[in-house]
């Protein structure tokens, strides 16, 4: 029988696991916050049954056939959808029995402990999948997506998830959003705005975006005074669905604030078609300036994603398009970066900057000591590459010191994958668990304050950081 370990991500020190099992023990069942992720709010809407485990578990997460593709497994052959609509792969039972036959290549991963708590605990699956037991799994599960208990919103309360946003785009017109709150249920599910795909001038398909854009403002964009007050009216329409948050993912943090006619210009000029790199570039970091003067206005929280270098495989990206697993990190620099924005506005306590890396090399060196001197500047958790264990301790190990526990938002998700919310927050809670144990052993913390910091990384910050209270 396949059993998870009540101990598991503790350190095996007796005494350091003894009180790492106290600490988890206060914190297992609080409510989960999930303030950034990408599941999409029609599941709730609609409220309809899965699919299939295959469009449950595989389809949707790049985590699952990134490994299999370093691996020579083909997209197509896990029914990844082309670029023109076409799936080559189309029975999900030959894709689920693919999956499990190499199913071993998740062993040690986050992806494979995420997915064994899935099976296990949100499934009651309690045999590890491979190849021999692929149908009988896959029957099991998909008769228990057809029954009442494993709907997205039963789900949502059975994980006892308080608040979940999703990201949406900037022209996006919130219907499903809408339809939730007329429903009646009690679910709170919010937007984020993210816009992207507007103020990133390198977007493939960016005339197209605002051209939406405005159409969603009723009004046709001509001019960078127009757009910029079409992303106003934007926000606004967002916060009146609920929203509370920004999220800007960008190549490079880099900031920089251009003159109204300097804007102007390679506004113009994008709208002709003839922008160079360095209009791209100084569009965008004007537009992180810009995202910030307007969160002093309307409160929105702002965060800012970067360190990625999105769709660095070519020939995936011209086959099948973005989030396919082939977004690597690179290199950042946030000292110099972010010098402008800071200077103009990080003094600002009412203002909320939640920053976002993948270059873990930056953490003790810039960013622990920035969130530790500007009130608005506050560290996001370990993300994507390092939401692991090992990662969310490093990250405790790397920031604490300088930052303080209270200079960071405690954990999100940021997840397209629904049924791994509760295994990713039970992660969390279980290294900071382990993290604060070795404080307390080390005579650093006494268990009470242990405990309130546990409650508060749980919990308490991420409330307040993103204005949920």
């Amino acid at each position: 029988m396949f059993v998870l370990s009540e101990d598991r991500f503790f350190d095996p020190e007796p005494s350091v696991r003894k009180i790492a099992g106290d600490i988890y023990s206060s914190i297992k069942y609080m409510p989960i916050i999930s303030p950034h992720g990408h599941v999409d709010a029609k599941i709730f809407a609609e409220n309809t049954p899965f699919t299939n485990p295959t469009e449950l578990f595989i389809i949707p997460d790049h985590y699952v056939f990134r490994m299999l593709y370093s691996q020579g497994i083909s997209l197509d052959s896990l029914g990844i959808q082309n670029n023109d609509g076409t799936k080559t792969e189309k029975d999900p039972r030959k894709i689920w029995r693919l999956f499990a036959k190499n199913y071993f290549l998740f062993n040690g991963t986050p992806s494979g402990i995420w997915l064994d708590y899935e099976f296990n605990i949100v499934f009651g699956i309690k045999e590890k999948l491979c190849a021999d037991n692929a149908e009988k799994i896959y029957d099991e599960l998909n008769e228990k997506l057809k029954s009442p208990e494993y709907l997205p919103r039963a789900l949502y309360e059975r994980f006892n998830i308080e608040i979940l946003s999703t990201t949406d785009a900037a022209s996006d017109d919130l219907n499903y959003h809408k339809k939730i709150k007329e429903s009646g249920w009690d679910g709170k599910i919010i937007p984020c705005f993210r816009p992207d795909a507007v103020t990133d001038l390198s977007t493939p398909d960016w005339m197209k975006q605002i051209e939406l854009l405005g159409n969603s403002c009723g009004e046709e964009i001509t001019s960078y005074k127009k757009f910029i007050s079409s992303l106003k009216k934007r926000r606004e329409y967002f916060k009146s669905i609920g929203a509370t948050s920004t999220d800007h993912g960008v190549f490079s943090p880099f900031t920089h604030e251009l003159t109204e006619d300097e804007a102007e210009k390679i506004f113009k000029r994008a709208m002709a078609n003839k922008i160079t790199e360095e209009d791209s570039s100084l569009f965008t970091a004007h537009m992180l300036m810009q995202m910030t003067n307007m969160s002093i206005e309307d409160g929105l929280v702002m965060q800012i994603h970067s360190g990625s270098y999105r769709n660095h495989n070519t020939k995936i990206f011209e086959h099948y398009g973005p989030d396919k697993g082939c977004d690597i990190p690179y290199q950042t620099d946030y000292t110099f970066n972010l010098k402008e924005l800071l200077n103009k506005y990080g003094n600002d306590p009412d203002l909320t900057i939640i920053v976002f890396t993948l270059d873990e090399t930056t953490y003790s060196r810039e960013l622990a000591p920035l969130a530790g001197h500007y009130p608005a500047l506050k560290l996001g958790p370990a993300w994507w590459f390092h939401d692991s264990i090992e990662g969310i301790t490093r990250f405790r190990k790397n920031v604490t010191e300088t930052a303080g526990f209270y200079n960071t938002v405690g954990f999100n998700d940021d997840t397209r994958a629904f049924v791994s919310i509760p295994a990713r927050h039970d992660v969390a809670r279980r290294v900071d668990s382990n993290y604060l144990a070795g404080l307390v052993a080390k005579h650093i913390l006494s268990l009470d304050e242990a405990l309130q910091i546990a409650q508060d990384l749980t919990y308490n910050l991420v409330k307040k950081a993103y204005k949920l209270l």
